[in-house]
């Protein structure tokens, strides 16, 4: 199996809580940043979207702290979408320092907003096909 979408992420010192550990909601930040740079990689920007009528949103978030991150810390954030039938979809995600150690883990179950029906479209996968340059990067 290839190896999942991954995006370097350096953090930053303002990024840290009082006891110099990378602040719980950066996290998410993390994560959101990695997605977003999925989705250019597949040749998807947000006014392709827009254009589309649509919006990808996060519908759950579970996320396993596993060792702390530092200001200065060189890390790694992956991205793998799991597809299944119906409205949403999974994505797993891992941020690592780059001596491989595993910070966090995600899963989120997405979707793909209809922006005018205010309503997830019925099979996301056909509207990523349908607006990426390259659909690998999704797994598609």
């Amino acid at each position: 199996m290839a190896e999942p979408f991954s995006v370097p992420v350096t953090v930053r010192g303002y990024e840290t809580d009082v006891l110099g550990h990378l602040n719980q909601s950066v996290y998410l930040q993390y994560a959101e940043h990695a997605r977003w740079c999925l989705l250019d990689k597949a040749g998807i920007d947000q006014a392709a979207l827009i254009a589309k009528g649509v919006g990808p949103v996060v519908l759950e978030t579970t996320i396993r702290y596993l060792r702390e991150l530092r200001a200065g810390d060189e890390t790694e954030v992956t991205c793998a979408f799991t597809w299944g039938a119906g409205k949403t979809y999974r994505v797993e995600q891992r941020i690592r320092r780059r001596d491989g150690t595993v910070s966090a883990e995600f899963v989120a179950v997405g979707g793909l907003l209809d922006l005018r029906e205010r309503r997830l479209v019925a099979d996301p996968r056909e509207y990523f096909r349908a607006l990426a340059t390259d659909p690998g990067v999704f797994g598609l």
